[in-house]
């Protein structure tokens, strides 16, 4: 009786061998999480999904493999052929990458894990995948656009994504312009957060202005253009000089011209000279006028002196001035001579030429008289 007491003492070792700890099955297998980076999926980015399992009975699982398969996110990375043990109370991580391939919408593909001993459990992961891009617009411009004058140009930048989106910039793409900065950063944006970048744009010629957003969905970087059309137009806030007041006086040989000038616009002049035009040919002592800043309201007064030809009824009085950026602008207003007689060069101010031989004359007589009435003396 011994030995057949030991043989099946040995035989029933075995099978508890074989069916104790390990015969903890699948209800104690849990999946406690799951994670995706980045939380939302555009369509063709790639992602990682992390899934996370615990063991909430009281023995040690045998698992034999983990996968992760379906359609519309699929995965990419290979599956696991031996994942071992996990003792009661454990927990343990797998990480996979996937693509999404289909549209928009939330996938689910299926989480499986393969036990040693028969059974297996399947979790399916939610995914979700969405297209909308960040979104751009120009909240500041010039009413209109100069050739090689200076624009601040702003672009805001806005997230309307249920997701972050990092490493946000703003780059101005194309030709006929120079943009400082030649890109601008705004960073991370939260959902429903909005950044602003500033340019200094100078256009030089009509062209079209291409702001390029560029971001990051986790690793997966994505770009969405806003397209700014650059046409050359009247600038409503520039400097605007005006002539008012306008004198003309003819002088001998020459015309002087009096008057004031005044900034209409709504931003400063600088740099004003003031000199006439052709056909009039500038003189001295007033070739040119050198009025300097004019702000907006402000009012100066200015001289200029000119010959010009008898048959000349009016003439060009032109202003020259600068913006705040250095471009040049003139303004020109038409000044009437008014049919005024030009008196002979040499003769304004001076005596009559007989006039003068009259007094020569009589200055001559009399001192011929003093001198005859010496002499007798």
């Amino acid at each position: 009786m011994r030995p057949r007491y030991l043989i099946l003492l040995s035989i029933f070792c075995v099978i508890a061998a074989l069916t104790g700890p390990a015969s903890a099955g699948p209800a104690d297998i849990t999946v406690t999480s799951s994670t995706l980076d980045p939380q939302v999926l555009m369509k063709g980015d790639t992602g990682t999904l992390t899934i996370v399992i615990q063991n909430t009975g009281a023995e040690t699982v045998a698992i034999k493999s983990a996968r992760l398969y379906g359609s519309g996110v699929v995965p990419l990375s290979e599956p696991y052929p031996s994942v071992g043990e996990l003792g009661a109370g454990n927990t343990k991580t797998f990480t996979f990458t996937v693509r999404a391939d289909g549209g928009e919408g939330t996938f689910y593909p299926q989480f499986v894990l393969d036990f040693r001993n028969d059974g297996s459990l399947r979790h399916p992961v939610p995914v979700q995948v969405e297209d909308t891009p960040l979104s751009a617009s120009v909240i500041n411009k010039p009413d209109a656009f100069a050739e090689g004058r200076t624009a601040d140009i702003t672009v805001r930048v806005g997230n309307p994504r249920p997701n972050a989106a990092s490493g946000v910039q703003v780059i101005p793409i194309g030709t006929g312009f120079t943009a400082t900065p030649t890109g601008g950063f705004v960073g991370a944006l939260a959902p429903d957060a909005a950044g602003t970048v500033t340019f200094n744009l100078t256009p030089t010629a009509e062209t079209d202005v291409t702001f390029q957003v560029v971001w990051r969905n986790g690793i997966n970087t994505h770009t969405a253009d806003l397209v700014l059309p650059v046409t050359f137009g009247e600038d409503k806030r520039q400097a605007d000089p005006v002539i008012t007041n306008v004198e003309v006086t003819p002088e001998a040989g020459r015309y002087r011209v009096v008057g004031d000038i005044s900034n209409a616009g709504l931003e400063s002049a600088r740099s004003v000279v003031i000199a006439p035009g052709a056909p009039a040919a500038p003189t001295d002592p007033f070739r040119i006028y050198v009025v300097g800043t004019l702000d907006p309201d402000d009012i100066s007064s200015f001289e200029v002196t000119f010959k010009a030809e008898r048959n000349v009824t009016e003439v060009p009085i032109v202003v020259e001035y600068r913006d705040g950026d250095g471009n040049r602008y003139t303004a020109t207003t038409m000044v009437g001579l008014g049919g005024a007689t030009l008196p002979a060069e040499g003769s304004g101010g001076d005596l009559p030429v007989v006039a003068i031989i009259v007094v020569v004359l009589v200055a001559l007589g009399i001192a011929g008289a003093i001198y005859y009435s010496w002499r007798r003396t």
